[in-house]
């Protein structure tokens, strides 16, 4: 099996320790004046979400139907495939990086390592983010700059002000860079608003996002990996995200004191 290298999009936090590497080579680092200017519409987005994700699928060891991380995802999300306007499905990668992403085709995938240490609670949390970065259609400009990226390798897609059919090598690379890529400060508040408004609404415990971030601030201490440190340098703090949670919660009465949040010291996943 090929590996990928997953660099990640997981709320702005990804967690690349002891990572399992998904090798999709690397994108092109400039895009030319003609593509910048590239008429995408949401279509584009997401016939090449899919292309991309139809890829990653392929080269990454996916939980069958009778894993226990499938089973355990079908469980919390089975009523949600169909989710404000936005058709999903869902899968679990079998890979060690702590990580979860969403694709404009309403692609969600979720690492089974990031299973193993949030309770379902901080899953819906995570998920419903990630399904908001869809809604908020951040996933249309990522896809959209990694397919710049793979079709900039050559020059008459370059040119092009439309988007043309990428071999499997360029779908590869464009894959990869929309891994590689990361969302505003902005994006990634309004998602964190849409996760607890998610939450809230379906009647969940909206304190999982606030212990979700806890948990990716314990992970976070002490790390010395460079990607990992400039994901976070791009993002809000997760402790000032999980207190901005706490905040709302305080207000509409649906705070419950989580006490001392650490990571598990077994996998959570039954």
């Amino acid at each position: 099996m090929k590996k990928i290298l997953i660099s990640a999009l997981f709320i702005g936090a990804s967690m690349a320790v002891h990572a399992q590497k998904i090798n999709l080579g690397k994108a092109a680092g400039v895009v030319s004046k003609g593509a910048s200017a590239l008429t995408f519409s949401n279509a584009d987005a997401i016939k090449l979400s899919k292309e991309s994700v139809d890829y990653m699928d392929k080269n990454n060891p996916v939980a069958g139907p009778k894993d226990p991380y499938t089973v355990r995802l079908n469980k919390l999300f089975a009523k949600h495939k169909s989710q404000d306007g936005l058709n999903l499905n869902y899968k679990v990668y079998k890979v060690s990086d702590i990580n979860a992403f969403a694709c404009a085709d309403g692609s969600v995938r979720v690492f089974s390592s990031l299973m193993d240490i949030m309770t379902d609670d901080e899953l819906l949390a995570v998920i419903g983010h990630e399904i908001g970065h869809v809604k908020n259609e951040d996933t249309k400009d990522a896809i959209k700059s990694a397919y710049l990226k793979a079709a900039a390798l050559d020059a008459a897609s370059s040119a092009s002000s439309t988007v043309a059919n990428l071999s499997d090598s360029q779908v590869g690379k464009m894959a990869n860079a929309f891994l590689d890529a990361s969302h505003s400060k902005k994006q990634e508040t309004q998602a964190d608003t849409y996760s607890y408004d998610f939450m809230k609404s379906n009647g969940y415990n909206v304190v999982g996002a606030y212990t979700a971030f806890k948990k990716l601030a314990l992970l976070s201490e002490g790390s010395t990996q460079s990607g990992f440190q400039k994901m976070f340098n791009s993002h809000p703090d997760s402790n000032k995200r999980a207190e901005a949670i706490k905040k709302r919660a305080e207000k509409d009465g649906l705070w419950k004191d989580p006490g001392t949040v650490s990571l598990p010291k077994a996998k959570l996943t039954k």
